[in-house]
């Protein structure tokens, strides 16, 4: 009864927790979230900026649906970040939070992810392997700690509640 009780404690976490920080989030004005999320990419991705890693994005748009936490924008990159709500993206990453997290803490792989049915990926396909390939580039220990620490701390809590959600199978040992 434990098991099934823990199981079901660690599957209504992780679907309820999106719910509960999507609402403060639709309160705040896109143009506030637009001004973090440019400053967090800046920071983020500065290395590859400053490497002419970005280039590729220059007068492309690429969309993120963070679907769990209705959370949807386009960047791209001309030299600094522009954020913009979602108009017209040459491609289009959507997935719940919690898998974009594990992917930002390199805990899981987008590929098995998109085999998974848990990232879709739309529209322009060189692209999107070209910002795959990006995300996949950055040096995950070389991020400022504070960021570091807490996508960590994050990724390695939904992992655990992952795994306490899967329903446990008990064998019964057949007789001899």
């Amino acid at each position: 009864m434990s098991a099934v009780f823990s199981a079901n404690l660690a599957k209504q976490l992780l679907e309820l927790t999106p719910k509960l920080i999507r609402f403060p989030l639709a309160k705040v004005p896109f143009s506030l979230k637009a001004k973090v999320l440019s400053q967090l990419l800046a920071q983020l991705l500065a290395p590859q900026a400053e490497d002419g890693e970005l280039d590729f994005l220059a007068d492309k748009w690429v969309a993120i649906r963070v679907e769990d936490l209705q959370l949807y924008f386009e960047v791209s990159f001309n030299g600094r970040w522009q954020v913009r709500e979602l108009t017209d993206a040459q491609v289009t990453f959507s997935a719940k939070s919690a898998e974009l997290l594990l992917v930002a803490a390199a805990k899981e792989d987008p590929d098995t992810l998109f085999f998974q049915r848990k990232l879709s990926i739309e529209g322009d396909t060189e692209l999107g392997l070209e910002v795959k390939n990006l995300l996949l580039s950055i040096e995950f220990a070389s991020l400022p700690a504070p960021i570091r620490l807490s996508v960590e701390k994050l990724a390695d809590a939904i992992v655990r509640l992952q795994l306490e959600a899967k329903p446990t199978v008990i064998l019964a040992k057949s007789p001899a």
